[in-house]
């Protein structure tokens, strides 16, 4: 690090003469550290992709969870810091709960997501705490049809047709420029966030070590079972 940066890394309140927040930057950097994470949209719904590899042939793979339910037609899946974003589902639970109770009605996605980021916006603007270390990528339907966000420990969101978050980006998105097209159907879609998946990790994919989830109009949000991951990947 250069001797000018020391002084400005050590709270996440504190801009550097040229506009930057290191912890918020650190922060981005445990999230490119992650898993591969993927989301793409497809006609009538939107899917997320995981890869879930574990480092122990000791460990079981379902223990470690990387999609979440947050109401009956929101997902999300993480990339980063676990204990991050556990903190972050549950306060999106909360406020998804806490809408359904006040108004009688689902929370729009959207709205979700901004809330979200309000929330992670709070720990780079205040003293004594630091940003959140993980991304999420939230599908979900409401009236206006399917959707795909994702957020940034700075608090920004972006909506998306096809990404990828975790230390597979690149090649992800790389694969998805010159891949992806509106419309598709939901093995094409499948098929391509898989083939993405398998590029970013460089290695060959089973239904072990792959979760997926899916938002489908009209549908509650479900996991795909494992043989529906296996037929899935049967079509590379």
């Amino acid at each position: 690090m250069q001797p000018g940066q020391m002084a400005y890394d050590r709270g996440s309140t504190v801009f550097s003469p040229d506009g930057r927040l290191f912890q918020v930057e650190y922060a981005r950097e445990a999230v490119k550290k992650g898993s591969t994470t993927i989301g793409i949209k497809y006609d009538g719904g939107v899917m997320l992709i995981v890869d879930r590899r574990v480092s122990s042939k000791l460990l079981e793979p379902k223990s470690t969870e990387k999609i979440h339910d947050i109401d009956d037609y929101i997902g999300c899946a993480t990339s980063g810091l676990v204990a991050d974003a556990r903190v972050l589902v549950e306060e999106a639970r909360k406020q998804a709960q806490t809408h359904r109770v006040n108004f009688g009605e689902n929370i729009g996605v959207e709205m979700l997501v901004k809330k979200i980021c309000d929330y992670e916006q709070n720990f780079t603007q205040y003293g004594g705490a630091r940003p959140f270390g993980t991304a999420l990528l939230v599908a979900g339907t409401d009236d206006l049809g399917a959707h795909l966000f994702e957020t940034d420990p700075s608090g920004a969101l972006v909506a998306y047709k096809a990404t990828g978050i975790g230390n597979g980006r690149p090649a992800v998105m790389d694969l998805f420029e010159k891949e992806f097209k509106d419309g598709m159907s939901f093995e094409e879609a499948g098929t391509l966030g898989l083939k993405a998946l398998s590029a970013a990790v460089e290695e060959k994919l089973n239904a072990d070590t792959v979760e997926i989830g899916v938002a489908e109009i009209g549908k509650k949000f479900r996991r795909l079972s494992v043989d529906g991951v296996s037929d899935l990947i049967g079509k590379l």
